[in-house]
């Protein structure tokens, strides 16, 4: 399969041009999909560099690269930490992190992830896990709902959905695709339908993966993880990633401020590289995808054990 098949890559020079490659670094890719970004990261290194990439996907498999300085761990970046300790890395030089649904994951349908077809519940990002879209709609108690709709798919309207789904799920369950847009018909009015039912996905897929939580845990781990002089450069797709993302860079912490010193001076991890950087008009018309898309750079700078 070929990578621009499987997975178009965002920002590809900008988020590479980031990381700032030093020929013998060490970097990580945790988000591989299609190795868009991996693939750019090895024209620039050396022959001592090493680049090791995580990917929970089992299709991700099928676009490993064959280079002696690449690994690719088919494990959720969660892990990151445990499984660079486990193949004798303790620090790294940049690490590179493209959130959200693969262009592969959108287009296979038996996936679960696009609201174009008829498929079962699913939006399970590996899919030996347990808990699929299908699970959440038929299990989850309405308060449980309302919260992953109103949090996740920033809907005011949360309530409303939670109720009519728990009233309609106890005769037959809700099983596909197709039956869920049905039972929240009375939701999606014909000139908003495309931009409500993506929220509601939207919020399905993040509490199926525990999107938020797996970036928070991830992000943390970036503080021991990343030598002083390291980068980080990370695109984010919604503004609940990007919140965290910026929030993070600024404070080294996702609430409350850091602590500051006699003169009132703020104790953080990072510097911010540059601005927000966002796709020009021209990347937009070849891959409709990257519309959203945020990209963040930020530098280690204080050293953390």
């Amino acid at each position: 399969m070929k990578e621009t098949e499987y997975h178009n890559p965002v920002l590809l020079k900008e988020t590479v041009d980031g990381l700032a490659i030093k020929p013998d670094g060490i970097y990580v890719d945790v988000t591989f999909g299609g190795g868009g970004h991996s693939k750019e990261i090895l024209k620039r290194l050396g022959p001592e560099g090493k680049l090791f990439a995580f990917d929970q996907d089992q299709d991700a498999l099928d676009n490993t690269i064959d280079d002696d300085r690449f690994t690719l761990i088919n494990e959720n970046f969660r892990f990151v930490k445990r499984f660079l300790r486990f193949h004798g890395v303790k620090k790294v030089d940049g690490i590179l992190g493209d959130f959200g649904v693969s262009s592969h994951q959108f287009d296979v349908a038996e996936r679960g992830f696009s609201t174009r077809f008829e498929a079962d519940l699913d939006m399970r990002m590996n899919q030996n896990k347990n808990l699929s879209a299908y699970n959440v709609i038929n299990e989850y108690d309405e308060a449980d709902l309302r919260k992953m709709f109103f949090e996740y798919g920033e809907l005011r309207n949360a309530p409303k959905l939670a109720r009519t789904i728990v009233g309609a799920r106890k005769e037959n369950g809700i099983k596909t695709s197709v039956e869920l847009k049905e039972v929240l018909k009375p939701f999606l009015p014909r000139h908003k339908e495309h931009k409500i039912l993506a929220q509601i996905y939207q919020a399905i897929r993040i509490e199926v993966n525990q999107e938020i939580e797996v970036l928070k845990e991830f992000l943390e781990q970036t503080l021991s993880l990343l030598d002083v002089g390291g980068r980080i450069s990370m695109i984010s797709y919604h503004s609940l990633e990007d919140r965290l993302v910026k929030r993070f860079i600024r404070n080294g912490m996702f609430e409350g401020e850091p602590e500051k010193d006699l003169y009132g001076n703020m104790s953080v991890p990072f510097k911010k590289v540059g601005k927000l950087i966002v796709p020009t008009e021209e990347e937009i018309k070849e891959n409709n995808r990257a519309r959203s898309a945020k990209l963040r750079i930020a530098e280690k700078i204080e050293k953390i054990n």
